[in-house]
């Protein structure tokens, strides 16, 4: 199927490319989150009259993004679990365990923009990079307390 892109998307394109991806990938994703619309003619031309308007948009979220990221760079959010004496987990930290604690310090997170490359099964500081949008990813640091039983 033949898209219009309406944001930047990672590994497919950025705002106004018209790529051709798979029907499902479009219709339950991309149309949906009002990131990509059918290229048919008229919408080529309507997306053409509207184009100023939406790059001005998408470089006004940049920015915020930035600015939120500058604000979030280099914080530490401190977690207390459950762990054994040899500082082993009984569980794990979780994306959204991340998203729930930086969002107590006042920032507005969800857990599909922390990235983890596997659960922490341990107890000290993890470095965590959270993606605030395609272009702005800025690292943490996730410090886990042990609480004995």
């Amino acid at each position: 199927m033949q898209i219009i892109l309406l944001d930047k998307v990672v590994n497919l394109g950025n705002l106004g490319d018209v790529v051709k991806v798979k029907d499902g990938y479009a219709r339950n994703l991309l149309i949906p989150s009002g990131r990509a619309r059918r290229a048919t003619a008229a919408a080529i031309k309507e997306f053409e009259v509207k184009r100023v308007e939406l790059e001005k948009a998408a470089a006004a979220k940049l920015s915020e993004m930035q600015a939120q990221g500058e604000k979030l760079s280099g914080i530490v959010v401190k977690l207390t679990q459950k762990a054994g004496v040899d500082g082993r987990l009984f569980g794990s930290v979780t994306n959204a365990d991340v998203a729930q604690e930086v969002s107590k310090l006042g920032f507005a997170v969800s857990k599909s923009q922390i990235r983890l490359s596997n659960p922490i099964k341990t107890v000290g500081d993890h470095a965590v990079s959270v993606a605030l949008h395609t272009d702005v990813a800025v690292d943490i640091t996730v410090t886990v307390y042990g609480e004995t039983a």
